[in-house]
């Protein structure tokens, strides 16, 4: 390897570090800031459109949870990067009934189950693959036509049903908000999943678990801690420069 290919490695991996500390140090902030502790909160590395060798490179800095928003990606990644030690693999897109069987092997956490059929379409394959899928319910509480998510109404049924499913776990609830560029302005989407999600606690069967919240991306991870978020996905903050 030439000492330019070794030097831009260096440099590519510090870069990372640098940035995975600056995201981590917002996060402790933020914690700090509503009295939280910082390792109640799951830092999931968005890796859509990031390559194999800048993956292994973010797992060197601890970032074992990554997320993946389409299938065939993801499995690609998995498998030009399965050396490199123990990853917890998150998928965060929306996710097609066809491709649950994919799903249910690749992926150690679902973060959007947004239908009934789609839920028993996993329980089936997950049944069929002898193994037990952690998932969430996503919910569109911004009520956009363009994200997808069940209505906010409709997050206590398909929650139940969820509960009911034998080979499913129920984690939580996760959320997208608008994209803004004063992230005080999705304060009260990340607030209004919270509030439903505490409701759905004390009135749904769910002995499973105790349900967390996957909400905040690049732009407003900061308020989703200081609102309850306990997964974050982050892209941009730790990959683009």
């Amino acid at each position: 390897m030439s000492c330019v290919r070794v030097a831009f490695i260096f440099m590519g991996t510090a870069g990372l570090r640098e940035r995975v500390a600056a995201v981590r140090s917002r996060i402790a902030q933020a914690c700090q800031r509503c009295g939280r502790d910082p390792s109640t909160v799951t830092l999931v590395a968005v890796t859509k459109g990031v390559g194999a060798a800048m993956i292994r490179q973010a797992v060197a800095c601890g970032l074992t949870n990554l997320g993946e928003n389409r299938v065939q990606e993801a499995r690609r990644k998995q498998q030009e990067i399965a050396m490199v030690g123990e990853v917890r693999w998150h998928m965060i897109g929306h996710l097609q009934r066809n491709k649950a069987k994919d799903a249910v092997a690749m992926f150690d956490v679902i973060h959007s189950v947004d239908t009934h059929a789609l839920a028993e379409e996993i329980e089936r394959q997950a049944a069929k693959q002898g193994r037990s899928v952690e998932v969430l319910v996503q919910v569109n509480i911004s009520g956009e036509a363009n994200k997808f998510g069940c209505a906010p109404d409709e997050a206590a049924g398909l929650a139940e049903a969820v509960c009911r499913l034998p080979h499913l776990r129920l984690a939580g609830l996760m959320t997208i908000a608008p994209f803004a560029e004063d992230p005080e302005s999705v304060r009260p989407i990340f607030r209004q999943l919270r509030q439903l999600r505490d409701a759905l606690q004390s009135a749904i069967d769910n002995r499973q678990s105790t349900m967390q919240l996957s909400m905040g991306m690049s732009q407003d991870f900061e308020v989703a801690v200081e609102e309850g978020a306990d997964y974050l996905r982050v892209g941009t903050a730790l990959f683009e420069t």
